[in-house]
């Protein structure tokens, strides 16, 4: 053996583990450069993929939440006495029984008139669709007199007289309500009524006083009226035990 060789042998075996550890981490470092290298472009390349593809993808995007924005923004506001479904168109026109009546609005806004067909009344005045209406109908008839009334249809129970489903006039009151039901049966509340909305009570104080049309109720809801009080339904039953029971007291003290 070459006397160098034995040297290199010789100078290993005095290397510590970690001197050699060392040694081969050393020698394998131009693979390690290589790898990071690599791995460095592919993040820029990533970073690039991102750049690029990201606004085109946010673009669109923002675009279609630009055009909604604008498109609620540019949809006609709603008259505060505009017809619902639900609501009855009452039309009188004069010297024509034929094309007067009531007529309910459907659930798509729609009601259908005499002559006239399918007519679209959401998002309108009364005061607007009456004058529509009038131009309208002087198509067919000369110097044309009309007058609408907006009616909501409600349903009236409990203790009244006649519970059933009504036809009300906003420039009604409550109490009127309650009347053309026939009002309060004698074991029904005279001064308490309660709204209902989808089968649900609402915590509302309704004034018999009020007018519908400064009142919440709408088309569909009820008008409940609700009983008296145990008691005062039965207090003739009551005040005669209470006297029955003073007069057996009082005969067996003086007895």
């Amino acid at each position: 053996m070459p006397r160098r060789e034995r040297w290199t042998r010789r100078r290993r075996a005095h290397v510590p583990a970690r001197g050699r550890w060392w040694i081969r981490r050393s020698r394998g470092g131009g693979q390690g450069h290589e790898r990071g290298g690599r791995g460095a472009a592919s993040r820029l390349v990533r970073s690039v993929l991102h750049l690029l593809i990201l606004p085109a993808i946010a673009a669109p995007l923002a675009a279609q939440q630009q055009g909604q924005q604008q498109q609620a923004a540019s949809a006609p506001a709603v008259a505060a006495d505009a017809p619902h479904p639900g609501d009855v168109i009452r039309l009188r026109v004069w010297r024509e029984p034929d094309l007067s009546g009531e007529f309910p609005v459907n659930e798509d806004g729609i009601v259908v008139l005499p002559r006239l067909g399918p007519v679209d009344v959401t998002r309108v005045s009364a005061d607007a669709l009456e004058q529509r209406l009038i131009r309208e109908y002087s198509r067919y008839l000369n110097h044309a007199a009309i007058e609408l009334t907006l009616l909501r249809r409600v349903q009236i129970l409990g203790a009244v007289r006649s519970p059933g489903i009504y036809p009300l006039d906003p420039t009604m009151t409550i109490a009127d309500a309650i009347a053309i039901a026939g009002g309060p049966a004698p074991h029904g509340h005279p001064n308490k009524v309660e709204l209902i909305r989808g089968g649900e009570k609402l915590d509302i104080q309704l004034a018999r006083e009020a007018r519908i049309a400064d009142s919440p109720i709408r088309s569909g809801d009820q008008l409940y009226v609700p009983e008296r009080s145990w008691f005062y339904r039965n207090s003739g039953i009551v005040s005669a035990a209470i006297t029955a029971s003073v007069s057996l007291i009082i005969a067996v003290l003086y007895r």
